[in-house]
């Protein structure tokens, strides 16, 4: 399946998100005047500490939620809700028990009301991109975990969006199976030419995935500072031991750990002085 001639980008500009404090307290400030932007095609990775609003931050690109203030757009177009224009795919697989792979698949052309021979036929491109294809007629019990996560994926790839956004995707799956679709993903990503941002706790996942990595700050959450990520896929046989991917792991785990210091101290100031954490 061929690149999408075509992409759009998405941009970030000043965005806060508070949430309404409990029992008329003050609110949570999730997200303070974040600006981002991901250029069309672009693979993007975002990491920080947790609660920093890293998930916040997706729900408000996919339209399930809106800013307090600030602006999100596709495009030239301002983002107000959900939309095919966008696929998201989060940890948990969220697949339908009773359809099998392909019908799962299937699904969102059926929103969009792709006849039957259209939609079946574009299923199976996409069960041939994930490397699903003699699994097709397997519900999601008969599947592995990765396998259901790569049928996830297929769906939303499906309807062709310009955008996919990934919430820790491959959190739950064993190490070997998540460096297996890590690969599978830079693969998807250089055919369809689909702009991603993807979410990760996981140094080693956004240096291996993403063309930059955006480091989120403690809570309340905004951008800290964006690593260009020059590696060579394609002529290395264990990248994750170069030198190189070595230095771009210590340097951002050098900026995530200042920032999980912060959020600790400001959780318990009294632990952090007893333990020595300064």
């Amino acid at each position: 399946m061929a690149a999408k001639s075509t992409h759009f980008g998405i941009t970030v500009r000043n965005v806060t998100k508070a949430f309404p404090g409990r029992d008329n307290g003050p609110d949570f400030l999730a997200l303070d005047d974040v600006s981002l932007d991901i250029g069309p095609g672009e693979f993007l990775a975002l990491v920080g500490p947790s609660g920093c609003g890293k998930s916040t931050l997706l729900d408000l690109i996919a339209g399930l939620s809106t800013p307090t203030s600030g602006e999100l757009l596709l495009g030239d177009t301002a983002i107000t809700g959900p939309g095919l224009d966008r696929g998201v795919v989060f940890q948990q697989y969220a697949l339908f028990p009773w359809r099998t792979a392909q019908a799962n698949i299937e699904f969102g052309l059926e929103i969009k009301g792709v006849d039957r021979r259209a939609r079946a036929e574009r299923a199976r491109e996409v069960l041939e991109l994930v490397g699903l294809t003699p699994f097709a007629k397997h519900y999601p019990h008969e599947l592995s975990g990765g396998m259901r996560q790569r049928v996830a994926i297929a769906r939303s790839l499906a309807y062709e969006p310009e955008v996919l956004l990934m919430d820790e995707p491959y959190a739950a799956l064993d190490a070997q199976t998540r460096e297996a679709l890590q690969s599978d993903l830079r693969d998807i990503w250089e055919r369809t030419g689909t702009t991603i941002l993807f979410i990760t706790h996981g140094i080693d996942e956004a240096v291996f995935l993403g063309q930059r990595v955006a480091v989120m700050t403690s809570q309340p959450g905004r951008i800290k500072t964006i690593i260009p990520i020059e590696l060579d896929h394609r002529d290395v046989d264990d990248l994750r031991s170069t030198p190189e991917f070595v230095a771009y792991r210590r340097q951002i785990w050098g900026l995530l750990h200042e920032e999980v210091r912060k959020a600790f101290q400001a959780h318990d100031p009294a632990l952090a002085a007893a333990t020595g954490v300064a």
